[in-house]
């Protein structure tokens, strides 16, 4: 007698046979019981759940006769008439499967319409299961409907299928679907258990708990894994046999990297990385593994002892538990989760799974920053130590002679070569309430720097805490009327029911950096910015038009005769995208004149000394210079290249507008007139 494999031996046939399946078993069996069965049935779920199994048995439910013949319909087929025989063994004239992987198309679904006009040969009902009904083609669901929403009082029909979602709506709304889950390990375990058992085979439970974990709630998988490991072990089933078998890593392994990582060694990271590799173990079964232990991990540090105390890998997880805070264990776990897809798209797999696991040492841990990295230390400004005073109390005005009128607040301003916008706002009045500043001595004041007269591009004020300080210039001028009571003498009520003052809050104008007060004295000196044309132009060093980042950054341009010449032939080229990009950062250094020109570009970027465009320059060239020129292009930061030139005649032509706006007299009448004014930064504009 041939062998069966340990899937179909033990595969249930009835419902007090099923495993992992208790909602549909009730269900079915309760609906059964009562004889409330409905014409058509739908089971879900991934492979090897048990779609196939119940409709079978199913299908024996309906059609057995019992022992002696006699009867009828039941939760609990008998096993030993025709029926239930026939079925088994797949050869029951009333019960038809139908794959339809491979029997998609609507000629199959007319014929078995048409076999669904004929009554039950030898049983009680007529049972057609179609398998994978999700690859019916949508003719072939059509043509099923009718008869799928009103079949004959002797037909059924049980459809299964791993993917629900693809099927027509028309369809899972005339069928009673039941979804099947995929096992618990747990679940996985005892049934393997008993079928070892039942078999003589011997085992040990490290092995039995990794074909658990392998199957992925899959019985039918687990049986057929279970198989290959018993030949794979010559008839019994060990450990270390199955887990070469499986090439799963080893729980120790994943411990060890986990070990490294929480305690920041990232030498032992690249030493275990190493070890996998020489050993032939998957990167992916890694980071599983590893994802794997980390759950339970969670688990022993967010609720202590609910760990399965028999299980071995559990006094793993514990020790673990304690060396890493919960934060790092769920951002760790993350990463192994996600790392696993990022594997395929590494050119290495290894060297994938190295950055995976370095990702972590990439943020500080709990005790501060990453090894390796410092932490940078605040700077501490000038204005920043500036004691905060209250300016001196003066008499309310009233709101309406306050608020600024709309040509005051935003004034657009266009003069030749250069265009700006001035804010204008009025300063606000200060409360009353405020306690007073006494006034400088006759040494604070010989010692204060003195302010700049009314500077139109001013640097930036410094932080509220020194502005503070600062009474405004001009104050509004009070009405003729009794000034308000002091704080003391007003009733609380009488404080809740005074309108709120809109001109105590800082306007926004003010809020924004770079923003300049009165009497606020420059952080740093002007400096110099000589131009190729003009005489030298002293800006401010941060500017609200032109910051001081903007300033740094500034490129440094060193004019070249080979320069000149190759700036004029780029502009004579038709280049496009990174060819002109290559063109515009490159450098001419050497020109040799021979019959076959050879000019030398030097050129900072390594992605744009790539040969294919150098070689798409070169035909540039050779089409506007000589037909027989040779480039070469060699590495090295450009002093006078294309770009440089674009970007200091830019510089040259913003500086250039912000000095006609400075010395416009429009410009500086407004900001006589209005001593908080100033202009807005970023809005000077050349024409």
């Amino acid at each position: 007698m041939s062998y069966v494999v340990l899937a179909r031996k033990y595969r249930p046939r009835s419902f007090d046979q099923m495993v992992g399946q208790a909602h549909v078993v009730q269900a079915l069996t309760n609906a059964l019981q009562q004889q409330r069965l409905h014409h058509a049935y739908l089971f879900t779920g991934t492979r090897g759940v048990g779609k196939t199994t119940v409709s079978r048995i199913l299908a024996k439910s309906l059609n057995c006769t019992g022992p002696d013949g006699t009867g009828g319909i039941t939760a609990h087929p008998c096993g030993v008439c025709t029926a239930c025989t026939e079925i088994d063994a797949d050869r029951y004239i009333d019960y038809v499967e139908l794959d339809a992987a491979s029997n998609r198309s609507i000629d199959e679904i007319r014929d078995l319409i048409e076999r669904a006009a004929y009554k039950p040969s030898v049983g009680r009902f007529k049972v057609f299961m179609i398998d994978e009904a999700h690859q019916l083609t949508r003719d072939a669901f059509n043509a099923l409907l009718k008869t799928l929403e009103e079949p004959p009082e002797y037909l059924k029909f049980v459809l299964a299928t791993t993917d629900p979602d693809k099927m027509l709506p028309t369809v899972l709304s005339r069928c009673l679907q039941f979804n099947l889950r995929p096992m618990a390990p747990e679940t996985v375990h005892e049934h393997l258990l008993n079928v070892l058992q039942a078999e003589g085979v011997p085992f040990d439970a490290p092995s039995l708990r990794l074909l658990s974990r392998a199957a992925r709630g899959s019985m039918r998988d687990a049986l057929s894994l279970t198989d290959q490991a018993i030949a794979y072990g010559g008839g019994a089933l060990a450990d270390d046999t199955v887990r070469a078998m499986l090439g799963s890593v080893d729980r120790g392994d994943a411990a060890s990297l986990v070990r490294a990582l929480a305690q920041r060694d990232g030498t032992s990271v690249l030493a275990g990385v190493q070890a996998l590799r020489e050993r032939g173990l998957s990167a992916a079964a890694t980071l599983e593994e590893m994802a794997t232990l980390l759950q339970q991990v969670a688990v022993a540090q967010m609720v202590p002892g609910a760990l399965d105390e028999t299980d071995p890998d559990t006094g793993g997880a514990v020790e673990l538990a304690a060396l890493m805070p919960p934060d790092e264990t769920q951002l760790l776990y993350s990463i192994a989760l996600h790392g696993r897809a990022e594997l395929s798209l590494a050119p290495d797999e290894y060297a994938g799974l190295t950055m995976v696991l370095l990702r972590l040492l990439a943020f500080p841990s709990a005790g501060g920053a990453p090894q390796g990295v410092g932490r940078p230390q605040p700077v501490r400004t000038a204005a920043a130590a500036v004691p905060v005073a209250a300016p001196a109390a003066q008499p309310m005005a009233p709101a309406a002679a306050l608020r600024p009128s709309p040509s005051q607040s935003v004034a657009p301003l266009a003069v030749a070569g250069a265009a700006a916008t001035i804010r204008t706002p009025v300063p606000p009045p200060v409360r009353p309430e405020r306690t007073a500043v006494p006034p400088p001595t006759r040494a604070e004041s010989a010692a204060a720097p003195a302010a700049p007269a009314r500077p139109l591009s001013a640097p930036a004020r410094p932080p509220a805490s020194a502005a503070a300080e600062v009474a405004p210039s001009r104050p509004a001028p009070a009405p003729a009327a009794r000034p308000p009571a002091p704080a003391a003498a007003r009733s609380p009520s009488a404080a809740l029911q005074e309108p709120p003052s809109w001109h105590d809050e800082v306007p926004p104008w003010d809020d924004e950096p770079g923003g300049w007060q009165p009497g606020a004295a420059p952080e740093t000196e002007p400096a110099d910015f000589p131009l190729a044309d003009e005489p030298a132009l002293a800006v401010p060093a941060a500017s609200p038009a032109r910051p001081q980042a903007a300033v740094e950054a500034a490129p440094e341009l060193a004019p070249t005769v080979l320069g000149e010449r190759w700036t004029g032939v780029v502009q004579q080229l038709r280049l496009v995208a990174l060819v002109r990009e290559l063109a515009m950062q490159a450098e001419l250094v050497a020109v040799e004149e021979a019959d076959a020109p050879l000019w030398r570009l030097r050129v900072e970027r390594e992605s744009l000394r790539n040969p294919a465009l150098c070689e798409k320059l070169q035909t540039a060239l050779r089409e506007v210079v000589h037909p027989a020129l040779r480039l070469e292009v060699e590495a090295g930061k450009a002093q006078d290249s294309p770009a440089l030139r674009e970007a200091a005649e830019r510089d040259r032509r913003q500086r250039q507008a912000e000095r006609i706006i400075q010395d416009d007299p429009l410009v500086q009448q407004m900001l006589q007139r209005y001593p908080t004014a100033r202009i807005v930064p970023g809005s000077i504009k050349p024409n």
